[in-house]
């Protein structure tokens, strides 16, 4: 039993932590380089919000309540990286970012979805192997939350280096990770075969 909770987390962590597919650590990293470290709370909440956008899209696809078109999903994928990304470059320094409720949050929970649903036929097969989807569920997503505050702490990390050490700006420090971060999503959209 504790075996298959562990493989579950596990599971979960893998899914976010995979070099293979690094589009999820690439909206990580551009969710969160905009904060510094005192704004953790924030930046939790919004990771929060992206693992309850992916549950709740596995859940829905769990129990066939929704089908979609894969290629559709792994386009919108990078979609939602460009988004927030080219959001950064044209409010950094703008101090945008500190809006109680607004469009990093809504894209957050966008993504979250749209990356649930891309991962949803996988899950679909793991949900198949057990009884309880809801034990399921919520390893995985416990997985998920542990590999994406991993992500964080080191971006937040890297951010406080860059801007302590080396005496970036903040708003050079965002705009050239975002820039970075746009640079590689933008093969991922032209490459997909939703546009094949």
């Amino acid at each position: 039993m504790l075996e298959n909770v562990w493989f579950n987390i596990e599971y979960g962590m893998n899914h976010v932590l995979d070099i293979n597919a690094y589009d999820h650590v690439l909206f990580l990293i551009v969710l969160t380089v905009p904060y510094i470290f005192k704004d953790w709370k924030r930046v939790l909440l919004l990771v929060s919000t992206f693992t309850l956008g992916h549950t709740l899209s596995l859940v829905l696809a769990a129990y066939n309540v929704v089908r979609v078109n894969g290629a559709l999903i792994e386009f919108l994928i990078p979609i939602t990286i460009l988004v927030v990304a080219l959001f950064n470059v044209f409010t950094a320094g703008k101090g945008a970012q500190k809006g109680k409720v607004g469009m990093l949050f809504i894209s957050t929970l966008f993504f979250g979805l749209i990356h649930g649903l891309g991962f949803a036929r996988e899950f679909h097969m793991l949900a198949g192997q057990t009884d309880n989807i809801l034990f399921l569920l919520i390893e995985f997503a416990l997985g998920i939350e542990i590999a994406q505050v991993i992500i964080v702490f080191v971006v937040l990390f890297l951010g406080f280096l860059m801007q302590t050490l080396f005496r970036f700006s903040k708003r050079d420090w965002i705009m050239v990770i975002s820039a970075i971060v746009v640079g590689l999503v933008i093969p991922m959209i032209l490459n997909s075969d939703f546009l094949a």
